[in-house]
């Protein structure tokens, strides 16, 4: 009897939405089958949801513990795309990047352990986004954003994610730099820009701006053996010999950077260190090229402060608001424990996109209107209860929020006014168990 013919060859030739489709056409035929890929899919929810987990312990953690538990959250994202893995690894190796961004902000890294971490996490981030690519110009916003406006950390390669962003990624990515090099004379973010157009140059493969980007730069030895590199990739050996010829006659000594002042708002900053301080000290820096390296320091004495009291948390929230980072705010008021007006602030801007996040602020709001005990406070409190109510809905958790509200009248069925404030405000009450 002939053996069996191994399919595998030709399988492999086959797309992947064919060999999907005919897998599906088998398990439903196959009840074995589709029980063992459901618990394959079953298996990478909970290890996605897990590694969440960890994230969200990992902050409360001493360095090491944080170290190791980041590590455990990228070993997952890398057997799951080592394993080809169609879920959505993205929004999970993103929140990797920048938690660990953040937490170098704000710890003592002279090992280099959490570095170390953050340079794999954007590795994979740059891998989960080619297998399923996000919306290409909120990775190109999130991009800039790192290179301009961080802190000087992660170091993004643009090769790494210049798949994922496609044709419109990297137009929005041009154009910012573009703009930049237009607008700025000088400073820290036009040497960013002049470096990402050197990197446009190379994902595009215009070897003739590439290598016009490189001559123009001050004559050193890495830079002549970068312009041969490239003129031989691009087949143009004459050139590149002749390039090389020519660069062995240049004097390769580098000039030193001058010293700077450091800006005025500096002194008011050290001296009292608030959000209108903070600000101050940016707009001023902004102007000078001077804020990523501002930014570090001033930052982490905010943070030092906030992990003392909640005036202090308030102050640090309101300075990452006012610079248009709505999710490092929102973070620094959880782990800081920001006051619960600040909170809510934050959760009104926060709820459309993440509402589940933000239902726990709604319900501390409630009762701490609830507590007041007087008329106004009840009205508000019944307002926040409709808004409490939409956000339920936004997260799929409406039923949720029937059984919390059973459980508020409960609690506080002797506040007649209170009731008739829900009552006015048109939320429909759930009956009474049993009744």
């Amino acid at each position: 009897m002939s053996s069996p013919t191994d399919l595998r060859p030709y399988l492999r030739t086959l797309d992947a939405e064919t060999l999907a489709d005919l897998l599906h056409a088998q398990a439903e035929r196959d009840p074995e089958l589709r029980q063992a890929l459901e618990n394959r899919f079953a298996t990478q929810g909970s290890d996605v949801a897990e590694a969440h987990r960890l994230l969200d312990t990992a902050v409360l953690a001493g360095n090491v513990e944080y170290a190791a538990k980041v590590g455990s959250v990228l070993d997952t994202l890398q057997r799951l795309l080592d394993a080809g893995s169609r879920a959505d690894l993205a929004p999970l190796a993103r929140r990797t990047v920048d938690d660990i961004s953040e937490m170098l902000e704000q710890i003592d890294d002279t090992s280099g352990e959490v570095a170390d971490r953050l340079d794999r996490a954007v590795e994979l981030y740059a891998r989960a986004c080619v297998a399923r690519p996000p919306d290409p110009e909120s990775l190109a916003a999130w991009i800039l954003e790192v290179e301009f406006d961080g802190p000087g950390w992660p170091a993004i390669e643009l090769a790494d994610f210049a798949s994922a962003l496609g044709e419109k990624g990297i137009a929005r990515i041009q154009s910012t730099v573009d703009k930049v090099l237009a607008e700025q004379p000088s400073g820290a973010k036009r040497e960013t820009a002049e470096r990402l157009r050197e990197e446009l140059a190379e994902v595009s493969g215009d070897v003739d701006a590439l290598v016009a980007i490189l001559a123009a730069k001050p004559p050193r030895v890495d830079v002549s053996l970068k312009i041969v590199r490239v003129l031989r990739a691009a087949g143009r050996h004459s050139e590149a010999i002749a390039h090389a010829a020519r660069a062995l006659t240049h004097d390769k000594k580098e000039e030193a950077p001058q010293a700077e002042k450091d800006p005025l708002s500096r002194k008011e900053f050290d001296e009292n260190p608030t959000a209108a301080t903070y600000l101050a000290l940016r707009e001023e820096s902004l102007e000078t090229g001077r804020w990523v390296a501002q930014r570090k320091t001033a930052l982490a004495r905010l943070r030092e402060l906030a992990a003392g009291s909640t005036p202090a948390a308030d102050e640090l929230v309101r300075a990452l608001l006012g610079e248009d980072r709505a999710d490092e705010a929102w973070r620094a008021a959880v782990r800081f424990a920001a006051s619960l007006p600040v909170r809510v602030e934050l959760a009104d801007v926060r709820s459309a996109a993440h509402p589940a996040e933000t239902i726990p602020v709604y319900r501390d709001h409630v009762e701490e209107l609830i507590t007041r005990k007087d008329p106004n406070s009840y009205r508000e409190a019944a307002r926040q209860l409709r808004k409490l109510r939409t956000v339920h809905k936004k997260a799929g958790m409406a039923e949720e929020f029937s059984s919390y509200l059973g459980t508020l009248v409960e609690i506080h069925k002797r506040k007649t006014r209170l009731i008739a404030e829900v009552k006015a405000a048109r939320i429909a009450i759930p009956k009474p168990v049993g009744a």
